[in-house]
């Protein structure tokens, strides 16, 4: 036996593939080389692993750290709270956001080492701002071939797939024909479509229709859809998890592709503008929302449509308030202080900042239900100001695994790498195997949990011992490293479709 450069063992060993059993995983250079219930030979080091979990490294499929991965500053680019808890890999672009030049996002890991491996998407609309504005219209046929090569481009530059955010205008100004289009230009390149759908709620078409919305555009475009974040979000709609996953299992049943990632907390994360202000008044972006929240004509319109959609997410008390000068209250204690009612309340901190919210708005028992269906993958969908930035794979582990047993420690292992991995074709990735690459979480399973509350979002999770990205030690025994062996990992797109 050759010598290893670390041997990782007596851990229980979760492969991706097999039941786990107590082993050894042997590594050298960025790769495994080993896998088994006793590899011998010599090793630079062992780690000893007894009583911990050995898995391949988480990968996040939903985040918002575009900008953290390309930060001048070199300890940000580590992005510590992802290490913390394990997680190797993240997917960026995500809700129709990121920067359409895939090829430059990319390229940005050469120059400015990351701690962390990452994928990118190319978002629906960052291209459509670019192409037609953030404007309530439909574009001409010259904007829609614009838009398609834009995709075509970003395809041919190692995007996974197009990514829409079709909650969000001017996103939500697109009909389903114009997003069928560019979804299948990205389908004929190998892409996925991934999707933030139309509703989540009962705001536009809701929950139901919003998912065979997506559901279409999957056949029409001929590609596999992943649906971002699944939840049923707001008075309205919750009680319908069983509802959906009937929609989505009857559609695999027919033949489609269809995953969908989650996030393990009840409170969803968004802009307080994007959670109450109706969608008419939002066209034509922040100049035109902050001249109709002056416009004494349009007062009662704008106070009815905000206190509706401030029904829907569970009122005032369920808005918590996580950036800014108000950070920490929820809507209610703010309007409380001020003297004025939450409506008049929110208009004024949108006025001045339009600072990310935590909204209250979903069930356990939907939470529960759609973690258990074989198809969906943690995720974090990583956003400033919400503890699940720091601790969504340490928190689904100790309280849906440990404390509540939803899922099993196996499913929760395999959900958290070995399927997103496999869904979005990341070769290499998500299995411990000779020759896969060496991303590797080793836990201990009774200290793995979330720090990281609504109040203190940003304390780091407990309980990873080691943490290897490419080979490389980013986390040993416990702490911070500083290794920056992360890399952009481009999609290839169809054979000979890029010439």
């Amino acid at each position: 036996m050759e010598t290893a450069d670390l041997l990782i063992r007596g851990g229980t060993v979760y492969t991706g593939s097999d039941a786990p059993f107590t082993g050894d995983v042997a590594i050298r250079g960025d790769k495994i080389y080993a896998v088994g219930r006793s590899v011998g030979g010599r090793a630079k080091r062992i780690i000893d692993a007894r009583g911990m979990i050995v898995a391949p490294g988480f990968i996040d499929p939903h985040t918002h750290l575009d900008e953290e991965l390309s930060s001048d500053d070199a300890r940000t680019r580590l992005v510590p709270a992802f290490l913390m808890q394990g997680v190797t890999t993240a997917f960026i672009g995500n809700d129709g956001g990121g920067d359409p030049d895939v090829a430059a996002v990319l390229r940005s890991a050469a120059t400015r080492p990351v701690g962390i491996n990452y994928a990118a998407f190319v978002g629906f609309g960052a291209i459509r701002k670019t192409v037609v504005g953030e404007a309530n219209r439909a574009p001409a046929p010259g904007e829609v071939a614009r838009m398609e090569a834009m995709v075509a481009r970003a395809m041919c530059e190692g995007a996974l797939g197009l990514s829409t955010g079709l909650f969000y205008a001017p996103e939500s100004f697109a009909d389903t024909g114009e997003i069928v289009a560019l979804a299948r230009k990205a389908g004929a390149l190998g892409g996925i479509y991934d999707t933030h759908i139309r509703d989540e709620s009962s705001y536009t078409v809701g929950l139901a229709a919003a998912v065979d919305e997506a559901i279409a555009i999957g056949r029409q475009a001929r590609l596999p859809i992943h649906i971002s974040h699944i939840k049923a979000l707001g008075v309205d709609v919750q009680g319908q998890a069983p509802l959906i996953i009937a929609q989505i299992e009857a559609a695999r049943r027919s033949g489609q592709r269809i995953t969908a990632d989650q996030y393990p907390w009840s409170a969803s994360g968004t802009k307080l503008a994007a959670a109450l202000v109706p969608l008419w008044a939002q066209d034509g972006g922040r100049r035109a929302l902050l001249d109709r929240l002056g416009d004494a004509a349009l007062a009662e319109r704008l106070r009815s449509g905000m206190a509706e959609n401030l029904r829907k997410r569970g009122g005032a008390e369920a808005l918590l308030i996580t950036q800014g000068e108000f950070k920490g209250h929820t809507l209610a204690q703010l309007a409380k202080s001020r003297g004025e009612d939450p409506i008049a309340a929110a208009m004024t901190v949108i006025r001045l900042d339009d600072p990310a919210v935590a909204s209250f708005n979903q069930s356990e028992q939907d939470i529960a239900a759609f973690m258990r269906q074989p198809w969906v993958m943690t995720s974090s969908d990583a956003s400033p100001g919400h503890p699940r930035v720091y601790g969504s794979f340490a928190r689904k582990y100790a309280k849906y695994v440990v404390a509540e047993h939803v899922i099993s420690l196996r499913d929760f292992n395999e959900r958290s790498s070995t399927l997103t991995a496999e869904t979005y074709g990341l070769a290499g990735r998500g299995h411990l195997k000779p020759g896969a690459f060496a991303d590797i979480v080793v836990f201990d399973p009774k200290r793995f949990a979330a720090r990281a509350t609504y109040e203190q979002p940003t304390l780091l999770a407990i309980g990873v011992r080691h943490v290897l990205v490419n080979g490389v030690l980013a986390v040993d025994d416990g702490q911070l490293t500083g290794g920056a062996a992360g890399r952009a990992l481009a999609h290839v797109a169809t054979p000979g479709s890029c010439r």
